[in-house]
């Protein structure tokens, strides 16, 4: 049953990740359509990530009254309804309100199901869920250019992806006695854990507000080390094409390819991680991680031509893929299973928070300045990382 239930929650993260991208492999075909300038995307991914952030501080709340089964099943639905509701649209303004129940699904079951794992799974599960969730996020766009080359338009690859979330919400439905037992706070109570809060009390078995879980030594550490995890890989997601092809002259058409390559890394280095974990513990995995990260940005910034250029991409991606999900995983050890749900929803919201604001603040650095201070930025942002994750691991020691 512990498999089985392993399968539920490895398809459960391909389906967070299948609409994630659909947004931006469908917009040049919506926005005429729609009768909105192709810059309005933003405004919708705006509004997703919003209700990601809320749906995410409130995780911690709705697991421990509803139990991680019950909320993963029930954000599915909500997610697989505002999807259909996406390929009904016909109005901007109708787009604009299928995304908040879209965004407060997704944060919700992104929430859960990572603090679930790391209490109950080891880290290599951590890194190839989180390879399904690229999985996923690699498959959307597939599905999208088969609705839109077969003619069938946007909507239909909307619904199509809908339509399995429907059936993904039905399967979680029919399995949710696969969580009794090993859900929330029945888990806790197994560790038999009472970790002393920041007042040195013994913490009642209750929801923490977001005071609560910010004056935790080390909480403020990890949500900024979250916040620039982010920051590094959807600005690279966004801005690598442009920098390879107006700051290193790389034809058009090749930078294209190997920005994708980045997302490719990121899956790929966590299929990879997976094994490397059964021998290195969390903490050694991130700072790998980051050395690699280092080593890619390092390759951007120096001219030594278009190929090393081409490798740094794919070495940022690389390196970003076992950071994440290790920092994750290693939640429950700093911060005890009472409090692991809690801080992982602050964590999610930081992450959030900068995948939202860090791309659009790079764009207009990259107007003002110049796109070539890509990895400068990248570099910048990665030392915060480094001291805020080495400055966690004091705390909590």
């Amino acid at each position: 049953m512990t498999n089985l239930l392993l399968a539920i929650i490895y398809l459960a993260f391909v389906s967070l990740g299948l609409p994630d991208s659909l947004l931006g492999s469908a917009w040049p075909s919506m926005y005429p359509e729609l009768g909105v300038p192709v810059s309005f995307a933003g405004g919708v991914s705006m509004i997703i990530a919003f209700g990601t952030v809320v749906s995410s501080l409130q995780s911690d709340r709705l697991t421990r009254r509803f139990g991680t089964g019950r909320v993963t099943a029930f954000s599915v639905a909500t997610t697989a309804v505002a999807l259909l509701g996406f390929s009904l649209s016909r109005s901007y303004v109708e787009l604009c309100l299928w995304a908040v129940p879209y965004g407060l699904g997704a944060g919700s079951v992104d929430a859960s199901l990572n603090n679930y794992v790391a209490l109950h799974y080891e880290s290599r599960h951590m890194s190839w869920l989180h390879c399904m969730w690229g999985v996923g996020a690699a498959a959307g766009p597939y599905v999208m250019g088969w609705a839109l080359t077969g003619g069938l338009g946007w909507p239909a690859g909307y619904r199509a992806i809908g339509v399995l979330q429907v059936a993904l919400a039905a399967t979680l439905m029919l399995t949710l006695p696969l969580w009794r037992g090993r859900d929330g706070s029945a888990a806790e109570a197994e560790a038999g854990e009472a970790p002393e809060g920041a007042s040195g009390d013994r913490e009642e078995d209750r929801p923490l507000s977001l005071r609560e879980v910010v004056r935790i030594p080390g909480a403020k550490e990890v949500m900024v080390a979250f916040f620039c995890y982010s920051a590094i890989e959807q600005t690279c997601g966004l801005w690598t094409s442009s920098f390879l092809a107006l700051g290193r002259g790389v034809p058009a058409e090749t930078a294209a390819g190997f920005a994708s390559l980045f997302y490719v890394g990121i899956t790929v280095g966590r299929a990879l991680s997976g094994f490397l974990t059964m021998r290195f513990r969390d903490a050694q995995m991130i700072r790998m991680g980051q050395a690699v990260i280092l080593a890619g940005a390092a390759c951007l910034l120096l001219p030594l031509g278009e190929r090393v250029a081409l490798a740094g991409v794919v070495l940022v991606g690389l390196g970003c893929a076992p950071v994440y999900p290790s920092i994750i995983h290693s939640t429950p050890e700093h911060f005890g299973a009472r409090r692991s749900q809690a801080m992982i929803g602050v964590q999610m919201a930081a992450a959030y928070v900068g995948t939202c604001l860090m791309p659009p603040v790079f764009g207009l650095l990259a107007n003002h300045v110049g796109v070539w201070l890509l990895p400068v930025w990248l570099l910048a942002i990665l030392g915060v990382m480094v001291a805020m994750h080495e400055r966690l691991v004091r705390v909590r020691r």
